[in-house]
Parts: structure tokens; C-alpha cells; sequence
């Protein structure tokens, strides 16, 4: 049987742990060739291991999201391990939560860098390599739909109290999916956008031990206060929080050859909560 992302380049930020791994694992399975990145290169090596282990071809492109090169490398590197580029993810990303009146212009910055600069620049320095290719194609007679699923959230929809930064640039992430799929129509490219609900990873886990995380350099707060865990889980209807690999199943249908017709949109993958 044949796979539906077979021989296809994908591209995923973010996924040498949690939802952007399980995205590499499932595209992966589906014979996509996948560039894995991640802050660190030991997560990454470990993605890159595990879908070599299962059959699937990965290279790993370490660095953060944020550095000024770092979209010319990623896209670099699946251009020249191998000839093509057919799906990108803006997977990458965390929370640095605060009130708005005790909220720094570093944490500020921090979230519209990570969240929207850096898939801005990503498809920016994408632009020529699939204009090159989707020329070649149509003077051969053929005709390929690419696909750019960028990561939102339910708080970029809705708001979030102690987000306004990780909201707003979220919220910029929809519009700027929506202007990419009317630019980038004529090259056969949809851009489509995934809003995630509760979705358990290890930055949002429990915060009972006050754990941390280290993103470039700063030591981050992550997890959700267990009470209030089983508050907002109460709340979804289907009466709990998502897995990664859940997640990663709403990217796929927007990576698949059934979604050829889809562009623009935003899909909530939320089991089933439509607001905060």
C-alpha cells in the first residue's frame, strides 16, 4: 500500500520532543523524509534515531528558531540532503506567562520572535527554493501541491489571562497564514493553521515540584498547577486533554493529498472546547 506523504521533504521546528516529534514520527510514517530540529542537539539526534529505527529517513538541523540564520540553514539543509521541499511545520515554541502590568519587554519579545518572526522568516527564505521548483514542474507538465501548517492556539483565538504576549502572537500566526495562502496559491501551496486546546507535553504537565526548562539560556517555569489541571480538563468536552500524538494527527490531515483543496483556514484541535 502506498503511503500518503511517500518521498515527500518535510520540514518541523521544534520536534525533537513533545507534539513536533510525535508530527516527525507520523510524517515519517507515511514516508515523508523529515529535517528534524531542536534548542538541542540531543533531542534531535534522538528524533532523527527513532524514525531512522522505523524505517524513515530523517537529518536533524540543531538551533534555535530565533537565531538570524537559522531559516536560511533549515531550509538549506532539506535542499541539499535532499533536492526538495514539500511540507514545513512552524511547530516551535513555549510560554513566558505574566500579567500584563509585571510583563517585561523581554518576555514580550521572546514570544513574537519564537511564535511569529521566526515562521515569518522561515517561508520568507522557503519563497525561491519552491518558486524554482514549482517552475521546473510546470515547464515538465506536473503539477504539486506543497503544504505550510503553522501552530496556533486556542489563546491566540480567544485570549488567555498572563498570555497577552503568547496570544497575540498566536493571533498574528492566523493572519499571517491567511495572507500566505492568497500569495502563495499560485504555487500551488496551502497554508493552513492548527489552534491546539490542552494538549499534555512536558510544558504543561505538573507544576507541583515548580519544574523549569531552559530555553536559550533562561530558565522558564512550565507546568500547570494539578488543580487547575483537572479544572480546565473538566471543561473540554471530551473531558480531558489531548495526547501529542492526537495533535500530531490534525497536522497530518492538512499534509495529506485529501487536504489539496484546503488553504487558509484554522483548525481547533481542542476536543471539542470552541472558547477560553
Amino acid at each position: 500500500m502506498t503511503r500518503k506523504l511517500e518521498g515527500k521533504v518535510a520540514l518541523i521546528t521544534g520536534s525533537g520532543r513533545g507534539i513536533g516529534r510525535a508530527i516527525a514520527l507520523k510524517l515519517a510514517s507515511e514516508g515523508a523524509r523529515i529535517v528534524v530540529n531542536d534548542l538541542d542537539a540531543e533531542p534531535a539526534q534522538e528524533a532523527v534515531q527513532a524514525i531512522r529505527e522505523a524505517g524513515g529517513q530523517a537529518v536533524a538541523c540543531v538551533g534555535s528558531v530565533t537565531a538570524p540564520d537559522f531559516a536560511e540553514r533549515f531550509i538549506g539543509t532539506a535542499v541539499s540532503e535532499y533536492k526538495g521541499l514539500d511540507i514545513i511545520v512552524n511547530n516551535a515554541g513555549y510560554t513566558w506567562d505574566n500579567v500584563i502590568q509585571k510583563m517585561s519587554d523581554e518576555q514580550w519579545y521572546a514570544m513574537l520572535d519564537c511564535h511569529l518572526t521566526a515562521p515569518f522568516r522561515i517561508l520568507r527564505a522557503a519563497q525561491p527554493a519552491i518558486r524554482a521548483l514549482t517552475k521546473a514542474e510546470a515547464e515538465a507538465g506536473q503539477r504539486v501541491v506543497r503544504k505550510v501548517v503553522n501552530i496556533s492556539s486556542m489563546a491566540g483565538l480567544f485570549g488567555n489571562p498572563g498570555q497577552a504576549n503568547y496570544a497575540a502572537a498566536k493571533a498574528g500566526i492566523v493572519g499571517m497564514t491567511q495572507t500566505m495562502a492568497k500569495e502563495w496559491g499560485r504555487m500551488n501551496v496551502t497554508v493552513n493553521c492548527v489552534a491546539y486546546g490542552l494538549i499534555k507535553t512536558r510544558l504543561t504537565g505538573s507544576a507541583a515540584e515548580g519544574s523549569t526548562a531552559n530555553i536559550e539560556g533562561r530558565e522558564i517555569k512550565v507546568g500547570v498547577n494539578p488543580d487547575l489541571m483537572a479544572m480546565m480538563e473538566k471543561s473540554i468536552p471530551l473531558g480531558r486533554g489531548g495526547t501529542p500524538d492526537e495533535a500530531a494527527g490534525a497536522v497530518y490531515l492538512l499534509c495529506i493529498p485529501e487536504s489539496d483543496y484546503v488553504s487558509g483556514q484554522t483548525l481547533m484541535c481542542s476536543g471539542g472546547l470552541t472558547g477560553l
